[in-house]
C-alpha cells in the first residue's frame, strides 16, 4: 500500500511537470526556440500565488487564473519585446537573450523576496484525501488532476481546432501560412502566451506544496527541459508520458533509496533511453 501510494503521488506531480513541460515543447515546436526562462516563469508564479494569498487572502481558485492570466500577459510582451526581433538573428542570440532574461527575472525576485524559502500553508485546499485506502495530501491531488486535464486539453487544442491548425500550420511552414492569410508573428506571439500561460498554472498549483524561492526555476527548467527530450520535442503528447515516468521515477527513487538520489537516477535514464532513442519517446527521427 505504501509503494502504490508512493507511486499515485509520483504521478501527480508528474502531471504538473507535464503542463509547464507543454509551454516548453510548443514553443520549440513553433519557433525552434529553446526558452532558457521558462523554469523562472514557473517562479513568478509561486511568487504570484504566494503574494496573492499572503496579501491578498485569495484562495486558489483565484490565484491560479491570476497567474495564468499574469504569466500570459509576460509570454506576450516577451515575444513581442525580445523574441520577433532576435529569431532574425543567429541561434547564439537566441540562446543568450532568454538566458539573460531568465537572469534578469530570477535577480529580480531576489531583490523584492530575498533568498529566503517560503511556503503556501499545507491546509490551504484541505489537510489529506482518502482514497481506496491510499492517504493523498489535497493540494497535490487538486494540482496534479488540473494539470492532466490541462496538459490533455493543450493537446485538444492543438489537434482539433481552428486556432491549432493555424498554430500548427506557421509551425510547418511560416511562408505558406502567410500565403493562405495566416499572420505568423500572431500566431507565435500566442504560442508565447500559451506556454507562458502553462506555467503560471502550473506554477500556482505547484506552489501549494512546495517550496518557493528565487531559484526554484533552476531545478524546475532542468526538469522541463528533461521532459521535453525524453518525450521529444514538439509533441505535447510526448511531454505527457514522459512527465509522468519522472514523476513516479522521483518518487520511487526518493521511497527506495532516499531522495538525495532521485536526480542521478532521473538524469542516468534519461542518457540511456536518448542513447537508443535519441529523438525522444515520441519525438519524429
Amino acid at each position: 500500500m505504501i509503494l502504490a501510494q508512493v507511486i499515485v503521488s509520483g504521478l501527480l506531480l508528474g502531471a504538473v511537470y507535464a503542463l509547464f513541460s507543454s509551454g516548453l515543447t510548443l514553443i520549440w515546436g513553433m519557433m525552434n526556440v529553446v526558452n532558457f526562462a521558462h523554469g523562472d516563469f514557473v517562479m513568478l508564479a509561486m511568487y504570484v500565488a504566494f503574494v496573492a494569498y499572503t496579501l491578498l487572502h485569495l484562495p486558489p481558485l483565484v490565484f491560479v487564473p491570476l497567474a495564468a492570466a499574469l504569466l500570459f500577459l509576460l509570454g506576450l510582451f516577451v515575444y513581442a519585446a525580445i523574441i520577433r526581433h532576435v529569431t532574425r538573428g543567429p541561434m547564439l542570440a537566441q540562446i543568450l537573450s532568454t538566458f539573460g532574461l531568465a537572469l534578469l527575472l530570477r535577480y529580480t525576485a531576489f531583490w523584492i523576496f530575498s533568498a529566503n524559502f517560503v511556503t503556501l500553508p499545507d491546509t490551504l485546499v484541505g489537510g489529506t484525501v482518502a482514497i481506496g485506502g491510499l492517504r493523498l495530501q489535497a493540494a497535490r491531488l487538486l494540482a496534479g488532476a488540473v494539470a492532466l486535464v490541462l496538459t490533455v486539453g493543450l493537446h485538444l487544442l492543438l489537434t482539433r481546432t481552428a486556432l491549432g491548425s493555424r498554430l500548427l500550420a506557421v509551425a510547418e511552414d511560416r511562408a505558406a501560412a502567410q500565403l493562405v492569410g495566416i499572420r505568423p508573428d500572431r500566431m507565435q506571439g500566442l504560442a508565447w502566451g500559451i506556454g507562458a500561460a502553462s506555467t503560471g498554472i502550473a506554477g500556482a498549483l505547484i506552489a501549494m506544496f512546495y517550496y518557493i524561492s528565487p531559484t526554484v526555476g533552476e531545478s524546475l527548467a532542468l526538469i522541463a527541459f528533461v521532459t521535453v527530450c525524453l518525450g521529444g520535442f514538439g509533441s505535447v503528447p510526448g511531454a505527457l508520458l514522459a512527465g509522468l515516468a519522472i514523476g513516479v521515477i522521483e518518487a520511487l527513487s526518493a521511497y527506495l533509496i532516499g531522495a538525495v538520489y532521485q536526480d542521478v537516477v532521473v538524469y542516468a535514464l534519461f542518457v540511456v533511453l536518448l542513447w537508443f532513442r535519441p529523438q525522444g519517446l515520441l519525438g519524429q527521427a
